[in-house]
């Protein structure tokens, strides 16, 4: 029964057009004691995560904390980040509540040799269909390149829906991509659906690790996600799976992956959790967060110990 499931999937795989697997990280931002962009310990991220295989960094995403950083801050740091454009595919983080600054940071990045810009939609009130339509709309026609929606509906308090970004794209050649960060995998899949026909190339990536797998075989492009700030080389190896369809390796893989989503169960927000992940793997100095993230207790310290001593990396 399990090599009719295999070939099942590799039917349908060969029926959608499997699209190369990627890994792209939401890079986590280092920052000193006073709350300043630490240079030198984000180029040291960039190189680490690059060396391991990723295939793309995505600057000032959630994880990077962008929405508690200063334009100034944003744009220092979008000129540390696009020094690695020659070496691998930059995304940088542009969405905010002031459009007109979303419009500078995005063609500013562009300007520096970004591959893309990510944008997630406005918050704090909830927006009609019809209004993100016309929000993305005009963002798009003032920005000198590449834009990917950034949907997360947990954040947002709503969806940004595949009709919108079908027609979107209809209007806007430079609308490329979108980041799915949700929990039902049949959104991703509607929107994947709803797009390939008419738009072999755009891009579709998850927001959540664990449906890295699902997305490729659906017909996406793999995954933006946090934990591979920690453990790129479990992604890397995923993606390589995927991508030459070794159904064994995928079905090991996907298992750890579930089993590593535990390290956001252990705080929320999860991003200083990450962080002291990443201090315990030597790959940070310390896990400073700004304000008002919380700062780690001993027990979670404990907590992370214990996730990594079981983790097969």
């Amino acid at each position: 029964p399990r090599n009719h499931f295999v070939a099942a999937i590799q039917k349908k795989g060969q029926v959608i057009g499997m699209k190369k697997a990627e890994i792209l990280t939401p890079v986590v931002t280092a920052f000193d004691a006073k709350g300043n962009i630490d240079v030198t310990a984000n180029q040291k991220i960039y190189e680490y995560l690059i060396g391991k295989g990723i295939d793309g960094l995505v600057v000032m995403g959630s994880t990077g904390e962008f929405f508690s950083m200063t334009k100034e801050q944003k744009k220092q740091l979008i000129d540390v980040a696009c020094q690695y454009a020659d070496e691998t595919k930059v995304l940088i983080g542009t969405g905010g509540m002031v459009a007109d600054e979303t419009v500078e940071l995005s063609n500013y990045a562009l300007a520096k040799g970004a591959h893309a810009v990510m944008i997630v939609s406005p918050y704090y009130f909830k927006f009609s269909q019809e209004t993100l339509e016309t929000y993305y709309g005009n963002l798009a026609s003032q920005i000198n390149g590449n834009i990917y929606i950034y949907n997360f509906p947990a954040r947002t308090g709503y969806d940004v829906s595949p009709e919108v970004t079908l027609r979107l794209a209809r209007k806007h050649a430079n609308i490329v991509g979108y980041k799915d960060t949700v929990t039902e995998m049949g959104h991703t899949r509607k929107l994947i659906d709803l797009l390939r026909p008419e738009f072999p190339d755009f891009v579709v990536l998850s927001g959540f690790e664990e449906f890295m797998a699902h997305n490729v075989i659906s017909g996406g492009n793999g995954c933006i996600g946090g934990l591979s700030n920690v453990c790129p080389e479990l992604f890397h190896g995923l993606a390589q799976a995927l991508n030459e369809k070794k159904f064994d390796e995928i079905i090991k893989y996907q298992k750890i992956v579930d089993q590593a989503m535990e390290l956001y169960e252990i705080g929320d927000p999860f991003i200083p959790i990450l962080k002291e992940a990443m201090v315990q793997k030597g790959i940070l100095t310390n896990n400073w967060c700004t304000v008002p993230m919380p700062k780690v207790t001993a027990d979670q310290c404990e907590k992370v110990r214990v996730w990594l001593k079981k983790m097969p990396f």
